[in-house]
């Protein structure tokens, strides 16, 4: 069984119950989002859409698409545009993000959240989403990260074996270094701290 296999049967697995895996930690993760999404616009790409909890931030003129590579999660956003019922501008696809079928220059605004913990290969998935993103549109990240004090960084890393054997999510990731491997300049990222050096809030102009 590959990498990718076994995370996209490992989120399959935890779909029924991911939110409520989650909940202890939403109230936190709900105004990140908020934060997050107000700077979304026009065509939006929202890679790794889960079970949709970013969906009623999202301000109303956004085109959004939503994309997942676990059915089962991607079932459960879809149950959510339906209780929301006004958002018509949304469509959910079945895709993953190392291998994207949508053409280049596609989207105004590409949006991650808590994605690249487990994307198999995240460098491939940030050159994925660095070809879709419009030349001078937007990627917005919030993401957990690898922190850069020592004592909590290798304290993560000796933690690391049991969220990845539980559902394939490493807490340990180097994201803004695999952001730079992408290609993506230096130069047009902005990245703040949400909580301490691990949660980060990453906005990239796509020049």
């Amino acid at each position: 069984m590959t990498n990718r296999t076994k995370v996209k049967k490992n989120y399959n697995r935890i779909a029924k119950f991911y939110d409520l895996l989650e909940a202890p930690m939403e109230k936190g993760l709900s105004r990140w989002r908020q934060k997050l999404l107000e700077n979304a616009k026009g065509k939006t790409l929202e890679v790794g859409i889960g079970t949709g909890k970013n969906i009623p931030y999202y301000p109303e003129d956004v085109e959004l698409t939503g994309m997942d590579f676990s059915e089962k999660m991607l079932a459960k956003a879809r149950k959510r545009v339906e209780i929301l019922g006004d958002r018509d501008s949304i469509s959910l696809e079945l895709m993953d993000v190392e291998d994207m079928a949508f053409q280049t220059n596609t989207f105004d605004t590409v949006v991650t959240s808590c994605v690249f913990c487990s994307v198999p290969n995240p460098v491939q998935g940030l050159k994925e989403i660095k070809r879709v993103c419009k030349q001078g549109g937007k990627v917005l990240m919030l993401e957990h990260v690898r922190s850069d004090k020592e004592v909590i960084g290798k304290f993560m890393d000796l933690l690391n074996p049991i969220p990845l054997h539980l559902y394939g999510a490493n807490i340990n990731r180097e994201t803004y270094d695999n952001i730079l491997q992408a290609g993506f300049n230096p130069k047009n990222i902005k990245v703040k701290n949400l909580w301490s050096d691990i949660v980060k809030l990453i906005e990239i102009n796509n020049k």
